[in-house]
């Protein structure tokens, strides 16, 4: 029995000191909520009605490319908020919300009622050394619309949270309500208290700042419209009118009671309510309760109910999923030139919806780029069955005006069966791969830089070694046809890719020479200084490549940019900054050669790229095949002509470094991705008529095939004598006087080497 009294006793001193505790924390929360304005959140944001969105990135034209979102959002303004959808949300959730000051003092005895007593009371009378915790005491309702918003805008992680055995709060007086009521039910309060300030002080300030109760009200529920989760991934009445119901929010009108009402019933519990085909008998029956609170509270009529709830549950049928736009390549690259470009800015305010991004890149180029690779791997993936689905490419599309990239294909769009996305690999600007004979044309300019070399000057053709990178050991150069053809004019080197002249070529000039030249064409990564770098070598991204040949096919300094502007949610304006430089430092005569000697590449029978000429191609462009060692790599890089023309580079080959095949050249498996893409722009208007070049420099070219092409005139005395025979030094001694640049080292030349082209 004495323990007995003992026990009792105990008992009254914990219930005691349990009351005692649970009355000064009642008292504090009072003081903190109504008095207690240390700590407040920066309404800044919320006042600026900058509430997570969408982030788009458009095209030139602005179209999207792709809507970046954490969430996914679509802001209302009160006046877009029509009538009978205000009506619906306030009698479902807050029917004297234009009333209370932010908390609704009338619904308090209601919540009381649901306290649950029975807990309570085992909470106050509990083992102290019980360590489990118990069900929440308090009910979840009866929040304002004000609180509603200030929970999942403000105290996101305060609820949380609250539902963990972990007590959030700090001070002794929390430690010993949660000792009392459980850490569940201390986290509860703290949250319920901290919500009811902000809610308060809420209303305060924006009625302050608006200059009336009802504006500041008008304000708040169009942010709650504009932020409650509205299930399968939508926020907001408006995204989730369109979601749904396949029709702007502002479209709604009465006789869409039966539709806003669907809406309304969605924020209490989207998981549940949200409609959906599997749920449509519970959905109805949630809707037509939100009708009969609607009509209870003089929302609507009873006739309008009535005929509300008659019509059928009708949403929009969505796909199990929708293809994205393929361009996971240009949004990479415009996160990429975000951070780098914009110090203040990040990848988390698109995320956040807070900027839009403009960008270069015409959406309609970018569907030919992405179709125009497609078709290239099919091709190639017809002649080796075994490679299908595991041959990479990438495509680059530049402006030759700027260096703004008009479309980008980082990698084939159905990989490894999946869709690629914006993180995965860019092979435009993150592949480093040797260039192949696509280099060549940087040799030749440097030749005409710093060597006194024309396009008419005699090269040797001949047998040549150079050392073998760091080694040392000698490596004898071959040519693609395993042929030497003697002293050959610049020009035909050229279009013929013969590597032993780019090798002598580069001998003569220096590989500094070289390497200079690919830097000021925009070249940045680091080439190594050796001879075979002037055969592709070394190795480079694509899009430095292709801005080399944008910049001869211009004559413009400029490094390529992809963000046109960048737009802040106030409507701010961050324009993009084209990275020109100026014109090139070298004279436009010596660039007009390069380019003269590019053309000949497409237009001489014997060039690597004659298949562009233009009986069988209608554009006038130039450009250069690139293959490298054991048939990796297939390029090609080519540009319509001046600053008004574009630059478009290809290239395939495997991930893993693996060959093409035998005789799988530029020329074969890049080139036809070129000529597709080129003529699907120019055939579309796109980016105007194509540039002419200039008719001196077609002039020329057609007057050396001309040349080459006329039979040398026979001895009249070796006519007379019998069959005419083809004379040998004399004729070519004629066409060497004509059209050959005489330098000392081809006077050192044997005469019989010399051969016409």
């Amino acid at each position: 029995m004495r323990i007995v009294r003992r026990v009792v006793a105990v008992s009254a001193m914990v219930a005691s000191a349990g009351a005692l505790t649970v009355g000064l924390f009642t008292l504090t929360v009072l003081y903190h909520v109504y008095f207690g304005r240390e700590d407040l959140p920066d309404l800044g944001s919320f006042a600026r009605f900058e509430l997570p969105t969408i982030g788009r990135v458009a095209d030139v034209n602005g179209e999207p490319l792709i809507e970046l979102a954490r969430e996914h959002r679509l802001l209302a303004r009160y006046d877009d908020i029509p009538p009978i959808v205000r009506s619906a949300i306030l009698a479902t959730e807050d029917n004297r919300f234009f009333s209370h000051n932010g908390i609704d003092y009338g619904s308090i005895p209601r919540v009381l009622m649901r306290v649950r007593m029975g807990t309570l009371l085992a909470r106050l009378f509990r083992n102290p050394l019980d360590e489990s915790d118990s069900p929440a005491i308090f009910p979840q309702g009866g929040s304002t619309i004000t609180q509603q918003l200030v929970r999942g805008y403000f105290l996101k992680g305060m609820t949380t949270g609250e539902n963990s055995r972990t007590l959030r709060g700090i001070g002794w007086l929390t430690r010993a309500v949660s000792y009392v009521l459980g850490a569940r039910n201390a986290n509860m309060i703290a949250r319920k208290a901290e919500e009811t300030r902000l809610s308060l002080w809420i209303e305060q300030d924006m009625r302050r700042r608006l200059g009336s109760k009802r504006r500041a009200k008008e304000e708040i529920l169009a942010r709650y419209a504009s932020f409650v989760y509205m299930g399968h991934g939508q926020y907001g009445f408006a995204s989730a009118a369109e979601h749904y119901f396949g029709r702007p929010l502002s479209t709604f009108t009465a006789d869409d009671a039966d539709k806003a009402a669907v809406l309304a019933g969605i924020p209490k519990s989207p998981r549940d309510n949200a409609p959906s085909a599997k749920n449509s008998a519970r959905i109805v029956r949630r809707r037509n309760q939100t009708l009969a609170l609607m009509a209870a509270g003089d929302f609507i009529s009873r006739e309008q109910e009535t005929a509300a709830r008659g019509r059928a549950l009708s949403i929009v049928a969505h796909p199990a999923s929708t293809p994205p736009f393929q361009s996971s390549a240009v949004v990479g690259h415009v996160l990429e030139e975000l951070a780098a470009s914009y110090p203040s800015l990040g990848v988390e305010d698109l995320l956040q919806g807070r900027i839009q991004v403009d960008s270069t890149v015409d959406a309609r180029v970018q569907r030919m780029a992405n179709e125009a690779l497609r078709h290239g791997l099919e091709r190639y993936e017809q002649r080796h069955p075994a490679a299908r689905g595991l041959t990479q490419g990438s495509v680059i599309v530049l402006k030759n005006r700027d260096g703004s990239v008009l479309a980008e294909v980082g990698g084939r769009q159905m990989y490894q069966g999946r869709e690629t996305s914006y993180s995965d690999f860019n092979r435009v600007t993150k592949s480093f791969r040797q260039p192949g004979s696509a280099m060549k044309p940087i040799v030749y300019l440097a030749a005409f830089i710093y060597g006194d070399f024309t396009l008419e000057t005699l090269v040797p053709d001949d047998p040549i070694s150079v050392p073998d990178g760091a080694s040392g050991v000698l490596k004898w150069i071959a040519n693609y046809d395993g042929r030497f053809k003697g002293l050959i004019p610049v020009r035909t080197a050229l279009a013929e890719s013969r590597n032993a002249v780019a090798i002598w070529i580069t001998q003569q000039v220096g590989i500094n020479s070289v390497l200079r030249t690919a830097r000021v064409l925009g070249v940045q990564t680091r080439l190594q200084p050796f001879a075979t770098t002037a055969l592709g070598a070394s190795e480079m991204s694509l899009l430095e490549l292709a801005t080399a040949y944008r910049t001869l096919a211009s004559g413009i300094l400029a490094q390529p940019y992809i963000i046109r502007r960048v737009a802040g949610a106030s409507g701010g304006l961050t324009p993009g900054a084209p990275r020109i430089q100026g014109p090139v430092t070298f004279d436009t005569w010596t660039l007009a050669l390069v380019q003269e000697g590019l053309r000949g590449v497409v237009r001489m029978p014997t060039g690597t790229a004659h298949a562009l000429d233009a009986r069988a191609f209608p554009i006038p462009v130039m450009g250069k095949t690139g293959t490298t060692n054991d048939f990796r790599d297939a390029l090609f890089v080519g540009s319509t002509y001046g600053a008004d023309g574009i630059t478009v580079a290809v290239r395939i080959g495997f991930d893993d470094n693996r060959s093409l095949g035998s005789r799988e050249t530029g020329g074969r498996v890049a080139l036809p991705v070129f000529r597709e893409l080129m003529l699907n722009v120019y055939g579309e208007g796109i980016v105007g008529p194509a540039p002419a070049f200039p008719a001196q420099m077609e002039g020329r070219i057609t007057r050396y095939l001309d040349d080459a092409a006329r039979p040398l005139v026979a001895d009249p005395v070796l006519v007379a004598a019998g069959p005419a025979r083809r004379p040998t030094v004399p004729a070519e001694l004629e066409w060497l006087l004509n059209h050959a640049t005489i330098t000392p080292t081809s006077l050192l030349m044997p005469l019989n080497s010399i051969k016409t082209p």
